[in-house]
């Protein structure tokens, strides 16, 4: 178990720092998931637990133990990882519960927003883990519909990414930047042949490197488009509450509280770019100077190292 001492409340200057959690979205997924959290932790248990009874189906075994391509499928990794950080939070609660009363805003990278205003306060838990497993069928299948995929161009800023989308383009295709995570790091998304061709335009346009990610599809581009109507039907016929703190929006870095917000961003955030660089921005803009990145892996923490260096970003799972 990690020590209570690694969650400790810094200070700056003898006054609590301004604190945030993150939450990690899909491709932080990882065999062997929440395993030990739920052998130390019986609330963390107890939350895995609930969600196999929600889903149907055994999502802690796929999470224990695998097949990594079940694991790795947007039907299974989006509820896994929404799980896995709601599990994680019962870490905090139980050693350090002060970290979770100074968490005064959120935010999470693509499907972690979802677990970000549930933890905010706007979904329950049920409803949250029911729409990000809507969300997760509407988008595999609107994948199966068209061949596409998404690749990370590394060392190349925005504007010469976006020449490089409108030369590796083909003809009536979609190419267009999908995420931008940070300073050098972002990935576009489309249709197959131009994601193909997009590695060798971008190579000669000075990426340090071109990497295909492992996704169903063309996540956050206009290719998802058939995943709106049944996400947004999803989100009209659940509850979702005012937030009790303010989430931070990928689609337009901004923090937002009401449910009428939370509907319109989650429909949005399907085919519009995620904003995380210029969301961590506008945190640290309006003051934030501790942040917690709450579930698996440690991508958030390394994007944070790259766009503030001298920023504390703690890990709540390693």
């Amino acid at each position: 178990m990690a020590s209570e001492k690694q969650y400790k409340l810094s200070t700056l200057d003898g006054a609590l720092s301004k604190t945030a959690f993150l939450f990690p979205g899909q491709g932080a997924q990882s065999v062997g998931m929440g395993q030990q959290l739920c052998a130390d932790l019986p609330a963390a248990k107890a939350i895995f637990d609930r969600a196999n009874e929600i889903l149907g189906y055994d999502l802690a075994e796929i999470c224990f133990n695998g097949p990594a391509e079940q694991l790795n499928s947007t039907v299974v990794s989006q509820p896994a990882l929404f799980v896995t950080s709601m599990a994680a939070l019962e870490r905090l609660k139980s050693e350090s519960p002060e970290v979770i009363d100074n968490c005064v805003a959120a935010a999470g990278l693509s499907l972690g927003e979802y677990t970000a205003i549930t933890f905010a306060g706007g979904l329950s838990f049920e409803d949250g883990l029911k729409l990000v497993q809507r969300r997760g069928e509407a988008m595999q299948a609107a994948s199966d519909e068209t061949p596409s995929g998404m690749v990370s161009l590394l060392g190349l800023d925005r504007e010469v990414i976006e020449r490089v989308c409108d030369d590796a383009r083909w003809d009536g295709e979609i190419l267009q930047v999908a995420n931008l995570l940070c300073p050098g790091n972002i990935a576009v998304s489309g249709n197959k042949a131009s994601c193909e061709a997009v590695v060798p335009v971008a190579t000669k346009a000075g990426a340090m490197k071109c990497i295909s990610l492992s996704v169903a599809g063309a996540f956050h581009t206009p290719i998802m488009q058939s995943a709106v109507a049944k996400l947004a039907e999803a989100l009209s016929n659940v509850k979702i509450m005012e937030s009790r703190i303010p989430v931070y929006s990928n689609v337009d870095a901004s923090p937002h509280r009401t449910p009428n917000e939370f509907r319109e961003l989650l429909v949005k955030q399907v085919c519009s770019p995620v904003l995380w660089h210029d969301s961590m921005q506008k945190m640290l803009d309006d003051g934030f100077d501790e942040f917690y990145e709450v579930g698996e892996g440690r991508v958030l923490r390394g994007l944070m190292k790259r766009i503030n260096r001298k920023t504390a970003c703690h890990g709540v799972l390693g």
